[in-house]
């Protein structure tokens, strides 16, 4: 099959063009309530072609490699005819010419486990959040996938690497006197099936918190100080600030390539922001992207200040600026596109204690629920919080919502702590994919004015 596509590369006369060639097998088990709804392994193969020809791209997916090289003539031809009618033709900026071959190190991979324990796990992990009285209900799934990806370009670059993915997720919900009352659950995140084992734990302080939440009062809305918590502050800067930092969110947007220029102050200088798909073990990690540029780490925002984006070869030519290793497909089925790998805001110097001191009244919100952005503006919801009064926690409160304008609300920060922690469970829904393999992360944050609606 190697020898197959580099001589149809070999063969192809248009500018340049790269192959993906992809296995992948996939494994789902879920339960709602005490019913197991889904217990499936399946798998699929494909490829994926991109042709760069005369200033225009056409690409197409496949199946069957016999047809290649008569879809590569068929896409020379149509990225020709789409690059006579640009005004700006499209670019490549230069090559990373890579050779190798990676699988990521992992203490149990999940292949190596029978798909029975993988029942039986779930099935105990089912059994002891509904052993708790306060929960009514579960929703609960396995979910893992094994990827192997190689990649081939007319350039000379060779990659073949094995993408891997487990997760527990879902939520627990509880019935309080006047709604439905709903907590995620989410585990894993990594390649790595050890992370999803013996987590006992964590799902009972889900369910302690649950029998707290049920009992909550409605928050009560306002302009308030907050304190957000490292899974809604994690939250915030992939869906607020990411998307806009997606080099092709913006390119054909003025407005928005103008309020995201360089060098631009964004927030005090406590504020840095890094995406990094190099970090190992974390949802967004991997080693090279679609277009075989290796994976590393881009400051977005460094001391307060816009310094970096996230890019294509495509865009990154565009721009002017380095390629990042961002273009990613979340299987063959899809063209790649600039995909957050994982965002984070860096750790300061502050610590909980002294966010919560510092405030008379406002809010310390926990754990993301939803949420949606347009453009510069952004709303969440919170899955609980507490009341701070002159200084102090209170009682917890529920039904969150929480809601801005992006650049005001990165001006608000004023206080970023030491305890940085990642989202065990990612994933970014972007033209019509739904990309698993994306994290976030942030330490916990204290933002000055924040407008929070109720129930």
């Amino acid at each position: 099959m190697k020898d197959k596509i580099k001589k149809i590369l070999n063969d192809f006369s248009g500018n340049y063009a790269d192959i993906m060639i992809e296995e992948g097998f996939y494994t789902i088990i879920t339960f709602n309530g005490k019913e197991l709804k889904r217990y499936t392994t399946f798998s699929n193969h494909g490829g994926h072609v991109r042709v760069f020809h005369k200033g225009g791209k056409a690409t197409a997916s496949f199946v069957d490699v016999k047809h290649l090289p008569e879809t590569l003539k068929e896409l020379k031809t149509g990225a020709e005819l789409i690059g006579a009618s640009r005004k700006d033709p499209i670019k490549l900026s230069a090559p990373e010419l890579v050779k190798a071959k990676y699988k990521p190190k992992v203490k149990i991979h999940p292949a190596s486990i029978k798909l029975s324990e993988k029942l039986d796990l779930m099935k105990k992990y089912n059994e002891l959040l509904l052993s708790h009285p306060v929960v009514t209900l579960t929703e609960l799934s396995y979910y893992e996938t094994i990827q192997k990806k190689s990649f081939f370009s007319t350039e000379g670059t060779e990659i073949t690497q094995e993408i891997v993915l487990v997760n527990v997720f879902g939520g627990i919900y509880g019935k309080s006197e006047d709604s439905m009352q709903q907590l995620r659950i989410g585990l894993g995140g990594d390649e790595d099936y050890s992370k999803v084992l013996n987590r006992e734990s964590d799902l009972n302080k889900q369910c302690s918190i649950m029998e707290e939440l049920v009992k909550a009062e409605p928050i009560k809305g306002g302009v308030f100080p907050v304190i957000l918590d490292p899974g809604e502050a994690g939250v915030f800067i992939h869906e607020a600030f990411g998307h806009l930092s997606e080099a092709d969110s913006i390119q054909n947007h003025p407005t928005f390539r103008k309020e995201m220029s360089m060098n631009r102050e964004l927030g005090n200088s406590i504020l840095n922001v890094i995406d990094d798909g190099s970090l190992q073990g974390y949802p967004g990690s991997y080693k090279y992207d679609d277009e075989g540029v290796q994976a590393k780490k881009t400051y977005l925002i460094k001391n307060g200040k816009l310094t970096g984006r996230m890019h294509s070869r495509e865009t990154a030519a565009d721009f002017g600026e380095e390629t990042t290793g961002n273009c990613r497909a979340e299987s063959y089925k899809f063209t790649p596109i600039i995909r957050m790998s994982n965002i984070y805001i860096d750790n300061g110097d502050s610590d909980l204690n002294g966010m919560v001191a510092s405030i008379d009244d406002g809010y310390y919100l926990l754990d993301a629920k939803g949420g949606q952005t347009m453009g510069n503006l952004f709303s969440f919801g919170a899955q609980y919080g507490y009341k701070i009064k002159n200084g102090k926690l209170g009682n917890m409160v529920k039904d969150i919502n929480m809601s801005g304008e992006l650049f005001e609300t990165l001006r608000s920060i004023s206080m970023i702590g030491k305890d940085l922690k990642f989202s065990e469970v990612g994933g970014c829904g972007k033209g019509g994919q739904i990309m698993r393999k994306s994290g976030k992360g942030a330490p916990h944050i204290k933002i000055d004015r924040v407008t929070i609606g109720g129930k």
